[in-house]
């Protein structure tokens, strides 16, 4: 059953909410980043302990709708994996999951917030889950952008620059996301992927120690 909660918006913990609504967006730009044959890659080839990137998404619905549906109460009209579990379909569907959840906890009032429930074993607040579940998925995005590089492709922002949108934050170097928001990047996605221009690392180092053979400019 879903948990609508009071009507009274939160003020104090408003910037929770915000950074959730940021956390959506930076989960589907760096699924946007893959591409379909992409799903099937894992780390190591006959090491099943690696999550492969299809498993990564499962992982990334299934995680997110326990921690909500049990920790905190909140569940959702849609069932948290899509029927068909091509790329796209994750995107379309952790969306809508994530919006839903998103409109929830736009309803909550600071009580609802600082009450302490049941996290695992130990008691904490609702405040301080939604913030450990969001350092959670910032883990699994970690993960994906790593198996990004080790597929060759480029990196659009997640959350400063990366080498190809210019190198190093020091020298300047833009923060470029693969699209303006949430809207545009499903219907991209769903289209032509069109995604915002790379200007590459440019004539600086991309690493703070340029002369390790690691840090070496591409």
């Amino acid at each position: 059953m879903t948990s609508h909660g009071s009507e009274n918006n939160s003020t104090r913990y408003q910037f929770l909410v915000d950074t959730y609504e940021t956390e959506i967006f930076k989960v589907l730009s760096v699924w946007s980043m893959f591409d379909d044959g992409d799903l099937p890659f894992r780390p190591h080839p006959t090491d099943a302990r690696a999550r492969s990137v299809h498993e990564q998404m499962v992982h990334e619905c299934v995680s997110e709708n326990l921690w909500f549906e049990t920790m905190l109460d909140i569940s959702v009209t849609h069932n948290p994996l899509p029927k068909h579990e091509t790329r796209l379909e994750f995107i379309k569907r952790y969306r809508e999951c994530a919006q839903e959840r998103l409109a929830i906890l736009r309803s909550k009032n600071d009580e609802w917030w600082a009450a302490e429930t049941d996290f695992f074993e130990v008691r904490r607040s609702r405040a301080w889950i939604i913030t450990r579940r969001m350092t959670h998925t910032a883990h699994h995005r970690g993960q994906q952008t790593t198996m990004l590089r080790m597929l060759n492709h480029d990196l659009h922002s997640t959350y400063g620059p990366t080498t190809d949108t210019g190198g190093l934050m020091q020298n300047h170097a833009p923060v470029i996301y693969p699209y303006a928001g949430v809207p545009q990047l499903i219907a991209e996605e769903s289209t032509t992927r069109n995604k915002a221009p790379l200007p590459g690392p440019g004539e600086l180092a991309p690493t703070e120690r340029p002369d390790s053979p690691a840090g070496a400019k591409p």
